[in-house]
């Protein structure tokens, strides 16, 4: 008997990364579509900065590509969210991946500056399909694994997109330098047909069947769910100051529309200026993944540590953010900018566990996609200042970033 008390200490003891990967398949598949997609996703991105300023030399080129990858999710979020909590969620990622691969394809016919429309164009198809992918993968996440191993899988998820993201951006500049960039664009499409694959092979757990309710044009458009979630969402205070959080991050978005121009113009490397952007890209990835690492087993997975945590983190961006924007060298550079990341990904990984475990399954569809809707929101605004800004003057520029951070406060 002197045993017995120590069976429940162990079914609540947070679960390890390497166990989670090992014992969950249906976790482990999804997470494996993420690491291929996630990849090739960063061959395309230095794939298109290299193609823009190739054409046309132009800082605000760039920031236009990012605001057209920012603007779907914003404008998608509501349905998307509606469509995540109204039907399969595996299906969802399924069909997105497919439709992205066939999307990307389309890179490849661009080859004068007159043709960057069709750019703009693919991007936006590609990101609003992403818009659909992401909350329907969130929302699926509490389905696929427990409440203890719930801070790991989202950990995991973040050090992975940090991880491919750094090596995707360092080995997609490398791709880009050597072979061109319709190699980056192929591998890419390759990769979201292997990612549909890996998820079709996922058993999730059915849904509780929907309450019928009776047919109008406000239901069969979404508008219905949509208020809805916005009336959860208003009489929980606590749920509305989580899904405020990465939005706030948002505001300081510009810093990609700088990281691309300093890449070429301020730190290159070598003759490439693919090489200088994938560098300042993989130190901000390897910023990324060791935050939500060493935040986890030092404020653990109480509630109240990971909300000071959240708070922590905003300081730590805006600090570095200004070292980087003050930055003469280029090793300070990518080691500041690393630092500062390491901020983000700390209260990304935490708001979101606290979102999942705050709400309820039937509306979480709708919840991460108003949340990713904001994000993108406050992204584009941001990338838009930053382009104004550049074009008026580059030192000014380098500024833009440290400034909005120093005014956050913490949302939670």
């Amino acid at each position: 008997m002197a045993n017995t008390p120590s069976k429940p200490l162990e079914t609540t003891r947070p679960a390890g990364y390497i166990e989670l990967l090992r014992g969950n398949r249906s976790f482990r598949q999804v997470w494996l579509g993420q690491v291929v997609s996630q990849m090739g996703d960063w061959f395309d991105t230095i794939a298109l900065y290299t193609i823009i300023l190739n054409l046309t030399g132009s800082g605000r080129a760039v920031g236009l590509l990012l605001v057209a990858r920012f603007v779907p999710s914003f404008v998608f979020g509501s349905l998307s969210g509606v469509v995540a909590d109204r039907f399969s969620r595996r299906s969802i990622m399924i069909v997105s991946d497919l439709l992205r691969a066939v999307v990307v394809l389309g890179f490849l016919f661009v080859r004068r500056a007159d043709q960057l429309w069709i750019i703009y164009f693919l991007t936006v198809l590609q990101l609003a399909l992403s818009t659909f992918f992401e909350p329907a993968k969130t929302a699926a996440i509490p389905s696929l694994v427990s409440d203890r191993e719930l801070v790991a899988a989202n950990a995991i998820s973040s050090v992975t997109w940090s991880v491919m993201l750094t090596m995707g951006a360092a080995i997609g500049g490398v791709v880009t330098g050597w072979f061109g960039t319709d190699v980056a664009f192929i591998l890419d499409a390759l990769t979201y047909l292997l990612s549909a694959a890996l998820i079709a092979s996922v058993k999730v757990p059915k849904r509780p069947r929907r309450e019928k309710a009776k047919l109008s044009i406000k239901r069969a458009l979404g508008i219905t769910e949509t208020i809805e979630g916005a009336r959860y969402v208003k009489h929980r205070p606590r749920v509305l100051a989580l899904l405020l959080v990465k939005p706030a991050w948002g505001l300081g978005g510009g810093i990609l529309t700088l990281l691309a121009v300093f890449g070429e113009k301020i730190f290159p490397v070598g003759k490439s200026a693919a090489t200088g952007i994938g560098v300042l890209f993989a130190a901000r990835g390897i910023g990324t993944a060791v935050g939500p690492i060493v935040a986890r087993r030092i404020s653990g997975e109480g509630k109240h540590r990971m909300q000071v945590s959240i708070g922590i983190a905003f300081l730590i961006g805006g600090a570095f953010y200004i070292a980087f924007g003050a930055a003469s060298s280029f090793v300070v550079a990518l080691i500041v900018l690393g630092l500062a990341h390491t901020g983000g990904s700390i209260l990304w990984v935490f708001s979101t566990v606290l979102l999942q475990r705050s709400v309820e399954d039937s509306f979480r569809g709708r919840v991460f996609a108003a949340e990713l809707a904001l994000l993108t929101l406050t992204m584009a605004a941001s990338n838009c200042l930053t382009v104004l800004l550049t074009t008026w003057s580059t030192i000014l520029a380098r500024w833009t970033m440290p400034t909005t951070y120093v005014a956050m406060r913490r949302p939670v």
